[in-house]
């Protein structure tokens, strides 16, 4: 898998924020992407070593509008520990 595929964006909320002041960054990362992959693809954009790394899946909502049904917000986000002392910068 392509390293920039895999990890889609930074998950940048009010938790996420609380949660980076520990060293844990939350990222959106691609449904078919495993631990080791993403370890791999942290440590080639951003050269920092996660110390673990753990996956949530996103469950799915029901939404209407118009009359009309749909789904929205499904997927999978990881939380990256780093060690103390490292960091990851977003811009």
């Amino acid at each position: 898998m392509i390293i920039n595929k895999i990890i889609k964006k930074p998950r940048i909320t009010e938790k996420a924020s609380f949660a980076a002041e520990q060293n844990v960054y939350t990222f959106l990362v691609e449904d078919s992407a495993n631990k080791s992959e993403i370890k791999k693809a942290v440590f080639e954009l951003y050269k920092v070593k996660p110390v673990k790394v753990n996956i949530i899946l996103i469950a799915d909502k029901r939404v209407s509008y118009r009359g009309k049904r749909g789904l929205k917000g499904r997927g999978k986000k990881a939380l990256v520990y780093l060690k103390e002392g490292d960091k990851i910068e977003f811009i």
